[in-house]
């Protein structure tokens, strides 16, 4: 349900125990779904999907103290997690760009959709993603 007053420019994102929230200042559509075996385990699913905006429409509002990272030994891959729940958070494996969890968003995302498939040569073999979506 989207929140009474919230721009279509912006979006808010929170954890599961909401102990740490962020807003996304600029308007979102695309959702990007990664099968790499970082994302799999990351996610703990078959996949992870994100939403990329300019790291310079990011912030955190509540719980910045709560965010805890880790990076995979011989990898630059860091992940981002909220110290109390364990959720996946937002982060900025890039330097220009935040990722954020697409499923952390609470308001504002109505006009969210999948774009596009990444890394599909390592997908889960036990995945099945439909013809119709874009690969």
């Amino acid at each position: 349900m989207e929140k009474q007053g919230q721009s279509d420019q912006s979006a808010l994102g929170e954890c599961n125990c909401g102990a740490v929230r962020f807003e996304i200042r600029c308007p979102i559509t695309d959702i990007y779904v990664c099968h790499c075996s970082i994302c799999r385990a990351y996610s703990g699913s078959s996949n992870f999907a994100v939403v990329v905006i300019p790291k310079t429409r990011f912030a955190w509002t509540r719980g910045a103290d709560h965010v805890q990272s880790w990076r995979k030994p011989g990898h630059d891959w860091e992940s981002h997690f909220c110290v109390i729940c364990g959720s996946s958070l937002p982060g900025e494996n890039d330097p220009e760009h935040m990722f954020v969890p697409a499923g952390l968003i609470v308001n504002g995302g109505a006009n969210l959709s999948v774009v596009g498939h990444v890394c599909m040569d390592s997908k889960a073999s036990w995945e099945v993603v439909s013809k119709e979506e874009d690969q």
